[in-house]
């Protein structure tokens, strides 16, 4: 379904349900999805979208924002780095000096290194006790091609660039590592216990898939 609003289409999905009211819902990657009380007609659907239209312009500009990315990375003051999700100058994070570049990449890479075990292990805590399982051991890594993994024998590794995405998104990663103590393959079981730790995990997703490649030295 599609609307027109101040020069602009939006369009949006509709899902119908059991829920009285209905509510906008935005996720990571700007699609948008209206939930809806069952028999609500096309025309109502449209109004309550037209009445929110400056919300959901908001909405997306924030997001399209969030995708643009520095070009180089910038190892001065004025750089700007991801850490849980938000930008910040080289020097919030770090204590900068009279560092060279490789000095400076380098120091960046271990709090990087330090943030992410540190949210790990404060966050994992939760989801296992919840899963009631234990990883033999959990270790920060440096990978170019995952976020996390399960090996066999129970030892969970975790990407140190995680420290760059938001909290709920490295929830994500940690939730479906965990859930691999149990179901080593991606089958529908294994989804079903990541869906019923989190119902949203395809946003989660999403943001990886969509904003991984800025998550990075």
């Amino acid at each position: 379904m599609k609307i027109d609003y101040d020069n602009q289409v939006i369009e949006f999905n509709v899902q119908y349900g059991n829920g009285k009211k209905i509510s906008i819902h935005i996720d990571s990657s700007g699609r948008i999805t209206l939930k809806v009380p069952k028999k609500t007609s096309e025309e109502t659907i449209k109004e309550v979208a037209l009445r929110n239209g400056k919300l959901i312009v908001e909405k997306l500009q924030k997001i399209e924002a969030a995708r643009e990315t520095p070009k180089l990375k910038e190892y001065e003051d004025e750089g700007k780095f991801l850490h849980l999700g938000k930008y910040y100058s080289l020097q919030e994070l770090i204590e900068t000096g009279d560092l060279n570049e490789e000095e400076l990449k380098l120091k960046l890479k271990k709090f990087y290194f330090a943030s992410c075990k540190k949210i790990v292990g404060e966050r994992i805590n939760k989801y296992q006790t919840q899963l009631r399982v234990k990883p033999k051991t959990i270790e920060i890594v440096e990978s170019r091609t995952k976020w996390g993994s399960c090996s066999s024998d129970k030892k969970l590794t975790f990407n140190y660039r995680l420290a760059m995405a938001p909290v709920e998104v490295i929830d994500y990663v940690i939730i479906h590592e965990l859930c691999h103590l149990l179901h080593m393959n991606h089958d529908r079981s294994f989804w079903r216990k990541v869906g019923s730790l989190m119902p949203d995990y395809k946003e989660k997703e999403a943001y990886l898939a969509r904003y991984g490649r800025a998550m990075t030295l």
